[in-house]
């Protein structure tokens, strides 16, 4: 992106939103950051430990998308009311994904959303960008669960993983992984997974922890009864989802591949990143 897009770029954000102060919370030592303790209080937390939540997922998805954290990310130590608190040094694309990942239901927050949207030139509606961003954790932590539950059913005996896996779908979607790639249009080599939305992401994160927990809590053992119990737990997670919503899981919407919104997200930290080297240059 070339100096005068950048900065253009920068100006129609800060003109659609001009009650944002972000860009007078800036500082320079080596590169532009601002301080996370001063960013809690733009996005309108009250504290660090609150906020520590929305910092410790942005840094997840920093990682998910392989940009280093240390480059993002510097702890430091701040004095707040006269105590010494740990703060961090956050790059603007850590502001960014902080922002992402905090509580839109806070103004400060919806607005500060909006704002970087607009930044890094997202196409998408601040929300979408933010429900993206918050897709990536839910998928990168049942790729955590998913190894914890095949190394619990490892020690219960499993035979054959692939056949204890597709039971679990199948009780949740009434049909297996390679039905519900069909009627989703997704490729035979795609995990399903990959192309959820947040809402039915974390239904199936759910469903992967309650399995798990069932297996050790129940004791239990041997490839039909592993497979038989992983259904199930499939079924009641299903009948929940419809009691609640109406709808079954196999009808929610297909979503955008994961994979392509890694890179998007990779893209948006290149126009980031620019923005502050440009406006050095100038």
């Amino acid at each position: 992106m070339k100096l005068i897009e950048c900065m253009n770029q920068l100006k129609i954000a800060k003109e659609r939103f001009s009650n944002i102060v972000f860009e007078e919370q800036s500082r320079e030592n080596g590169f532009t950051y601002w301080l996370a303790s001063k960013l809690m209080e733009l996005l309108g937390y009250e504290t660090m430990t609150s906020f520590s939540k929305a910092i410790n997922k942005a840094m997840t998805t920093c990682n998910t998308l392989n940009i280093p954290i240390i480059e993002n990310f510097e702890q430091v130590y701040s004095i707040v009311d006269g105590k010494t608190i740990t703060d961090f040094k956050l790059s603007r694309f850590a502001c960014y994904l902080v922002s992402m990942n905090s509580d839109n239901k806070k103004t400060e927050v919806a607005q500060a959303q909006a704002y970087f949207a607009a930044l890094a030139g997202a196409v998408s509606h601040y929300i979408e960008e933010a429900s993206k961003v918050e897709r990536l954790i839910v998928r990168e932590e049942i790729s955590e669960r998913e190894n914890s539950l095949s190394g619990v059913v490892k020690r219960a005996g499993i035979e054959n993983y692939a056949f204890f896996q597709t039971a679990g779908y199948r009780g949740m979607y009434n049909m297996n992984i390679s039905k519900l790639r069909e009627v989703r249009n997704i490729p035979a080599k795609k995990s399903p997974l990959d192309f959820m939305g947040k809402d039915e992401l974390a239904a199936n994160l759910f469903r992967i922890t309650q399995t798990e927990l069932k297996i050790k809590n129940d004791n239990i053992h041997g490839q039909s009864r592993l497979e038989v119990t992983a259904e199930n737990v499939g079924k009641e997670v299903r009948n929940t989802m419809i009691k609640i919503s109406g709808v079954a899981p196999e009808d929610l919407p297909k979503n955008s591949d994961l994979n392509q919104v890694k890179k998007e997200l990779k893209s948006r930290n290149k126009v980031i990143r620019q923005i502050d080297s440009v406006k050095k240059k100038k």
